[in-house]
C-alpha cells in the first residue's frame, strides 16, 4: 500500500497494520486508534469471490469488532500472487487481519477500486444482487456516500441501468 498508493499519491494521515506480531494484539491497538479516530475514506476492492477486504463468502455482516483475523483459502492466495502482491505463493500468508463488514461501512465514504475481467462476475453480484453475505462487497450498496472505480473489463457484465446508475 505504502509503494503502490500512500506513497505515491502523499497520502501523510493513514493507517496501516502490521502483521507482525500478535494478531490479538495489533488488533487491540488498530481498534483503538480507530475509535478514536473515525475513517474519513476508506479503500477497498471487491475479490474475485465477491470478498470486501478479506471478508470471503459467507461474511459476518453483523459482528460488532473491529478487525478480525481471517484464514485465506487458495484462491483468495492466488489473487493476491496474481495482482503481484507476492512474488510466489510460498510467500502470501494464510491468514490475515481483516476490518469488519460493519467498520468499513462507518467510513465517512468508501472508495471501492475493481479492475480486471476476473473480477467481472463479483462485481455483478456486488451491484445487481441481492445484498447478501454470499457475495460481501453487495453490501457497499447500502452506504451513501460509495464510489466505485471500474474498468471496462470488470464492469463487462453489468446492465446498461446499472452502469447509468453508477456512472461508470
Amino acid at each position: 500500500m505504502l509503494d503502490r498508493l500512500t506513497n505515491r499519491v502523499g497520502i501523510e494521515r493513514h493507517h496501516l497494520i502490521s502483521g507482525e506480531g500478535d494478531p490479538r494484539k495489533v488488533i487491540a491497538e488498530v481498534t483503538a486508534q480507530i475509535r478514536s479516530a473515525p475513517i474519513d475514506v476508506a479503500f477497498v476492492g471487491i475479490g474475485e469471490n465477491g470478498h470486501l477486504a478479506f471478508n470471503d463468502p459467507p461474511a459476518d455482516f453483523e459482528t460488532e469488532d473491529s478487525y478480525i483475523v481471517v484464514e485465506l483459502d487458495q484462491a483468495c492466495r492466488k489473487q493476491q500472487l496474481g495482482e503481484g502482491w507476492f512474488r510466489g505463493l510460498d510467500e502470501v500468508p494464510s491468514r490475515a487481519i481483516s476490518m469488519t463488514i460493519r467498520q468499513i461501512l462507518q467510513s465517512r465514504e468508501i472508495i471501492c477500486i475493481a479492475p480486471d475481467a476476473r473480477k467481472s462476475q463479483a462485481v455483478q453480484k456486488c451491484f445487481e444482487g441481492e445484498v447478501s453475505p454470499l457475495a460481501p462487497a453487495s453490501i457497499l450498496r447500502t452506504h451513501s456516500n460509495t464510489f466505485a472505480y471500474l474498468d471496462n473489463d470488470s464492469a463487462a457484465l453489468l446492465s446498461p441501468q446499472t452502469l447509468a446508475a453508477l456512472s461508470v
